[in-house]
């Protein structure tokens, strides 16, 4: 094989790579073209006016990553579409508005309402936006402000539905399938950062750097939990029945703050006394608990049987039993009150990762007994 054959291989794998890192939002551009041009096909076949252009944008915005985020936005928009589309038809009824001062006195009388219901309930943020269009278009269109309503509501649900069916049978990407990447990463992001923690107490961390890796797991954490509200509406739809992704999202919730724990008290290192005799038990405990972590996001993708906790176990149990010989000795006695505080905070924070970390086995154990949906799943 010559170096230019070679070299088109290289190329070519590093393309599939990065088609397969970014599936996902291919797959939504995909989904997105083709919701937007069956919306316009519709729009034409039915005459539609102004080209279908609410029947288009509807199925347009309403397409999100995931099939579940596509149900929840199809449900706010035909929400908020009909909300300010019928309350815009009333005013339109009701209030004169043929000059350009009793025009603005309508608008202000339809926004203010719906901006303040919006403000309290996101399901009406679009609600203002319909008002006004369906206040102002309607006359340009001869129809009136009822009929006018009537129609924007008709088209919007016309949009919606479509985006939807797109959704379900174009490349489906279910929120289950990208909940289970996500949480893979955020059990990776765990798995590099709890070791490091845990060499605190004996060496002094770059606090920096650990404020960034703490900040960046919550994030990934709040993220998933948007996932999985999106993944509780696809259980409506789904054909395959999948495990409620809500106590996932409260059990990584719960690690990350047991390393914000852990992380407050390996602020600076433990006395010599104590740090030569913990350190290589902690040591043994992060390493063990960082295998964990790995082993349970592959067991999640793979839907796989989850890995025994014994490891991390065994070395909980022996960082236990040294700190019961050290208060024997009376070595805990001579602490500072910060230095004691620190030490009984990591032994909670402790406890408190073993049990997440059993409630993370039994999780992942439900998972590996669904068979794996369309879409999601696989680790890129």
């Amino acid at each position: 094989m010559g170096n230019a054959a070679v070299n088109s291989l290289i190329n070519w794998k590093r393309i599939r790579a990065e088609l397969n890192a970014h599936r996902p939002e291919l797959r939504f551009c995909l989904r997105s073209t083709v919701a937007g041009l069956v919306a316009f096909a519709i729009s034409q076949v039915l005459a539609i006016p102004l080209h279908g252009l609410w029947v288009v944008l509807t199925a347009v915005v309403v397409t999100q990553v995931s099939t579940g985020g596509s149900l929840r936005a199809t449900f706010d928009y035909v929400v908020g579409t009909v909300g300010g589309a019928v309350y815009a038809g009333v005013i339109g009824l009701l209030v004169p508005h043929a000059t350009p001062l009793t025009q603005g006195a309508a608008l202000a009388l339809t926004i203010a309402p719906l901006a303040l219901l919006a403000a309290f309930n996101p399901s009406f943020r679009v609600a203002p936006f319909s008002a006004v269009l369906v206040l102002l278009i309607s006359g340009q269109l001869n129809e009136g402000p009822i009929e006018s309503a009537l129609y924007r509501t008709f088209e919007v649900a016309l949009g919606g539905a479509v985006a939807v069916a797109v959704s379900l049978l174009v490349f489906p990407q279910r929120a289950h399938g990208l909940g289970l990447d996500a949480a893979a990463r955020i059990l990776d992001q765990l798995a590099r950062l709890l070791p490091e923690l845990l060499a605190g107490f004996t060496t002094t961390l770059d606090a920096e750097e650990i404020r960034r890796a703490q900040s960046d797991i919550g994030e990934a954490v709040a993220a998933f939990q948007a996932i999985a509200a999106e993944a509780r509406r696809e259980r409506l739809v789904n054909l395959v029945a999948e495990p409620d992704p809500s106590p996932l999202a409260r059990t990584l919730l719960r690690l990350r703050h047991d390393l914000v724990i852990i992380g407050r008290a390996a602020a600076t290192p433990l006395p010599d006394t104590l740090g030569q005799r913990l350190g290589p038990l902690l040591a043994r405990l992060g390493a063990d608990s960082s295998a964990f972590l790995r082993e349970i996001a592959d067991a999640l993708l793979r839907r796989s049987p989850s890995p025994s906790l014994e490891a991390m176990e065994t070395g909980l149990s022996a960082y236990v039993s040294e700190i019961t010989s050290l208060r024997g000795e009376g070595l805990t006695r001579v602490l500072s009150n910060d230095e004691a505080e620190r030490v009984f905070a990591l032994g909670f924070a402790l406890e408190q990762l073993h049990q997440n970390f059993s409630d993370l086995r039994r999780l992942a154990g439900e998972y590996a007994r669904r068979p794996s949906p369309a879409g999601g799943g696989k680790r890129v």
